[in-house]
Protein backbone atom coordinates (compact mmCIF):
# COMPACT_ATOMS: atom_id res chain seq x y z
CA UNK A 1 0.00 0.00 0.00
CA UNK A 2 1.30 3.49 -1.11
CA UNK A 3 -0.10 6.80 0.37
CA UNK A 4 -1.69 7.89 -2.92
CA UNK A 5 -4.06 4.38 -1.63
CA UNK A 6 -5.63 6.15 1.39
CA UNK A 7 -8.12 7.86 -0.46
CA UNK A 8 -9.31 4.44 -1.48
CA UNK A 9 -8.44 3.02 2.10
CA UNK A 10 -10.79 5.91 3.37
CA UNK A 11 -13.40 5.15 1.33
CA UNK A 12 -13.42 1.84 2.45
CA UNK A 13 -13.91 2.32 6.08
CA UNK A 14 -16.83 4.84 5.15
CA UNK A 15 -18.29 2.19 3.82
CA UNK A 16 -17.26 -0.22 6.36
CA UNK A 17 -18.50 2.12 8.58
CA UNK A 18 -22.37 2.68 6.91
CA UNK A 19 -22.66 -1.37 6.74
CA UNK A 20 -21.63 -1.57 10.70
CA UNK A 21 -24.37 1.35 11.23
CA UNK A 22 -26.74 -1.00 9.30
CA UNK A 23 -26.22 -4.07 11.35
CA UNK A 24 -26.57 -2.28 14.39
CA UNK A 25 -29.60 -0.94 13.80
CA UNK A 26 -31.39 -4.21 12.79
CA UNK A 27 -29.98 -5.36 15.81
CA UNK A 28 -31.65 -3.20 17.51
CA UNK A 29 -34.33 -3.40 15.81
CA UNK A 30 -34.40 -7.13 16.34
CA UNK A 31 -33.92 -6.36 20.28
CA UNK A 32 -29.91 -7.52 20.25
CA UNK A 33 -28.77 -5.61 22.63
CA UNK A 34 -25.39 -7.06 22.46
CA UNK A 35 -25.28 -6.95 18.36
CA UNK A 36 -26.10 -3.47 18.12
CA UNK A 37 -23.46 -2.40 20.98
CA UNK A 38 -20.88 -4.23 19.13
CA UNK A 39 -21.89 -2.47 15.65
CA UNK A 40 -22.03 0.39 16.86
CA UNK A 41 -18.61 0.59 18.71
CA UNK A 42 -17.26 -1.12 15.52
CA UNK A 43 -18.68 1.78 13.55
CA UNK A 44 -17.06 4.28 15.88
CA UNK A 45 -13.94 3.14 15.54
CA UNK A 46 -13.94 2.30 12.35
CA UNK A 47 -15.00 5.89 11.69
CA UNK A 48 -11.79 6.98 14.10
CA UNK A 49 -9.19 5.31 11.92
CA UNK A 50 -11.20 6.95 9.20
CA UNK A 51 -10.27 10.19 10.40
CA UNK A 52 -7.30 10.01 11.22
CA UNK A 53 -6.01 8.75 7.83
CA UNK A 54 -8.20 11.14 6.26
CA UNK A 55 -6.22 14.09 8.23
CA UNK A 56 -3.06 12.03 7.66
CA UNK A 57 -3.49 11.83 3.77
CA UNK A 58 -4.51 15.71 3.94
CA UNK A 59 -2.16 17.09 5.70
CA UNK A 60 1.02 15.30 3.31
CA UNK A 61 -1.44 15.77 0.28
CA UNK A 62 -2.99 19.26 0.52
CA UNK A 63 -6.02 20.07 -0.83
CA UNK A 64 -8.16 18.14 -3.63
CA UNK A 65 -9.71 19.75 -6.44
CA UNK A 66 -12.75 18.60 -8.51
CA UNK A 67 -12.50 19.24 -12.42
CA UNK A 68 -14.45 21.99 -13.66
CA UNK A 69 -17.16 20.10 -15.33
CA UNK A 70 -21.03 20.33 -15.63
CA UNK A 71 -21.19 18.31 -12.12
CA UNK A 72 -19.21 20.43 -10.20
CA UNK A 73 -21.96 22.26 -8.55
CA UNK A 74 -23.59 18.58 -7.73
CA UNK A 75 -20.61 17.55 -5.99
CA UNK A 76 -19.61 20.73 -3.92
CA UNK A 77 -23.01 20.48 -2.80
CA UNK A 78 -22.75 17.09 -1.47
CA UNK A 79 -19.12 17.76 -0.35
CA UNK A 80 -20.39 21.29 1.35
CA UNK A 81 -23.39 19.09 3.29
CA UNK A 82 -20.99 16.00 3.94
CA UNK A 83 -18.77 18.25 5.53
CA UNK A 84 -20.53 19.85 8.16
CA UNK A 85 -22.70 17.34 9.15
CA UNK A 86 -19.14 15.16 9.49
CA UNK A 87 -18.06 18.28 12.14
CA UNK A 88 -21.60 18.30 13.23
CA UNK A 89 -21.88 14.62 14.02
CA UNK A 90 -18.70 14.26 16.09
CA UNK A 91 -19.96 15.44 19.41
CA UNK A 92 -23.37 13.81 18.56
CA UNK A 93 -21.69 10.72 18.36
CA UNK A 94 -19.59 10.77 21.69
CA UNK A 95 -22.47 11.78 23.19
CA UNK A 96 -24.86 9.09 22.11
CA UNK A 97 -22.10 6.37 22.62
CA UNK A 98 -21.83 8.26 26.39
CA UNK A 99 -25.56 7.76 27.19
CA UNK A 100 -25.39 4.39 26.23
CA UNK A 101 -22.35 3.38 28.45
CA UNK A 102 -23.55 5.28 31.49
CA UNK A 103 -26.75 2.74 30.78
CA UNK A 104 -29.16 6.50 30.15
CA UNK A 105 -31.14 4.35 27.61
CA UNK A 106 -34.09 6.79 27.41
CA UNK A 107 -31.46 9.62 26.60
CA UNK A 108 -29.37 7.80 24.42
CA UNK A 109 -32.39 6.66 21.91
CA UNK A 110 -33.80 10.61 21.88
CA UNK A 111 -29.73 11.99 20.46
CA UNK A 112 -29.80 8.43 18.57
CA UNK A 113 -32.70 9.23 16.52
CA UNK A 114 -30.51 12.17 15.07
CA UNK A 115 -27.12 10.73 15.62
CA UNK A 116 -27.78 7.49 13.19
CA UNK A 117 -29.14 9.30 10.22
CA UNK A 118 -26.68 11.90 10.22
CA UNK A 119 -23.66 9.61 10.71
CA UNK A 120 -24.81 7.29 7.76
CA UNK A 121 -25.23 10.33 5.56
CA UNK A 122 -21.59 10.99 6.49
CA UNK A 123 -20.52 7.43 5.99
CA UNK A 124 -22.35 6.89 2.70
CA UNK A 125 -21.51 10.46 1.20
CA UNK A 126 -17.87 9.98 2.02
CA UNK A 127 -17.86 7.26 -0.37
CA UNK A 128 -19.76 8.83 -2.64
CA UNK A 129 -17.45 11.85 -2.75
CA UNK A 130 -14.39 9.13 -3.15
CA UNK A 131 -16.39 8.17 -6.05
CA UNK A 132 -17.08 11.17 -8.03
CA UNK A 133 -13.52 12.31 -7.43
CA UNK A 134 -11.27 9.18 -7.75
CA UNK A 135 -13.07 7.48 -10.21
CA UNK A 136 -15.81 9.07 -11.92
CA UNK A 137 -14.09 12.58 -12.44
CA UNK A 138 -10.83 11.83 -11.75
CA UNK A 139 -8.08 14.81 -11.64
CA UNK A 140 -5.72 14.43 -14.59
Amino acid sequence: MTFHDLPAVNATLNGLSAILLTLGFIAIKRGNKIAHRNCMISAFCTSAIFLACYLYYHFHAGRTTFPANWFRPIYLTILLTHTVLAVAIVPMILITLWRAKTERFELHKKIARWTWPLWMYVSVTGVVIYLLLYQIFPQK
